[in-house]
């Protein structure tokens, strides 16, 4: 869970008007940034931040859980933004299959064949920095919400499963092959191979078999069993060990990014905010915001 709805609650209870304000701007950005990566337009994530945070006012201080404020904040936004949301030019409208986004023998090779502390390793980095938004648009839809609840608004299986009414199964399934989906789309962005034909290759069986529990591995949710087969895997495997870095990356970048509202809009919409969010509690709203 993201460090600012916790901080949010926690100065909520303060009740005092400079707490109120920090609390909002905490949730302006949140909720600004989950739009943003769930719908990609800017007008529409400003939208949707005024009027789900207009609606949320009478309700804010009566949550006094951090878990029970971001299920249910998340929740509100993903329906107002799922409204008024643009289709993405860039998603694909099938489901995602594992064996699509299952590497073949030549480009699990290719990954060991990486100088990663390479000058041009570093430019790859700042270059697939730049393209995470756009990897994360092309996802579809419902694989997409999963992954920005998880990886970057940092909620947990349990709570993304309470936002999506998913079960928890299906939550970790859409969110492997999200990952893997960035993973290939960032691979593709910075080797510039992107509409290129592409040669079909052997997609080794033994890699295969592990393939699909990679994110239950790196997110420790293995029993002990399947742990010690993957890691003998990987230790006679270089590739697949490489391949795990990789996707390890990718989680990372998408964890990492964030996007700001830009600050003159924040500024007007909280001063609004801030006005009913003082009258909700009882207070003398225009003295209080002079």
């Amino acid at each position: 869970m993201r460090a600012e709805i916790t901080d949010a609650v926690e100065l909520l209870r303060r009740g005092d008007r400079d707490s109120m304000e920090r609390a909002l701007r905490h949730l302006q950005q949140t909720v600004f940034s989950f739009s943003m990566k769930v719908c990609g337009h800017r007008e529409d994530a400003e939208d949707t931040m005024q009027d789900v945070l207009m609606k949320s006012v009478s309700h804010l201080r009566t949550i006094d859980s951090p878990q029970a404020l971001a299920v249910w904040l998340y929740k509100v936004t993903r329906n107002r933004c799922w409204m008024s949301r643009r289709r993405s030019k860039f998603a694909p409208q099938h489901a995602l299959s594992l064996d699509e986004l299952m590497p073949d023998s030549k480009e699990l090779e290719s990954l060991t064949n990486v100088d990663r502390d390479s000058p041009e390793a570093e430019l790859i980095s700042k270059e697939r920095d730049q393209h995470v938004q756009q990897a994360v648009l092309r996802i579809p839809a419902k694989y997409r919400l999963v992954l920005v609840l998880h990886d970057m608004e940092e909620l947990d299986t349990a709570d993304v499963a309470k936002i999506t009414g998913l079960t928890e199964g299906t939550v970790r399934v859409r969110l492997h092959r999200a990952r893997l989906f960035v993973r290939r789309e960032l691979q593709q962005a910075s080797q510039h191979t992107r509409n290129k034909p592409k040669r079909k290759h052997h997609k080794p069986v033994d890699c295969r078999k592990m393939f699909a529990g990679l994110s239950e591995f790196i997110d420790g949710r293995v029993d002990d069993i399947s742990c010690d087969r993957i890691q003998k895997h990987l230790q006679n495997c270089p590739p697949c060990l490489a391949f795990i870095e990789d996707l390890n990356k990718a989680v990372k970048r998408c964890h990492s990014y964030e996007v700001p509202c830009e600050p003159r809009t924040a500024e007007k919409v909280r001063k609004l905010l801030l006005q009913e969010l003082l009258r909700a509690s009882g207070k003398d709203a225009k003295t209080s915001v002079l």
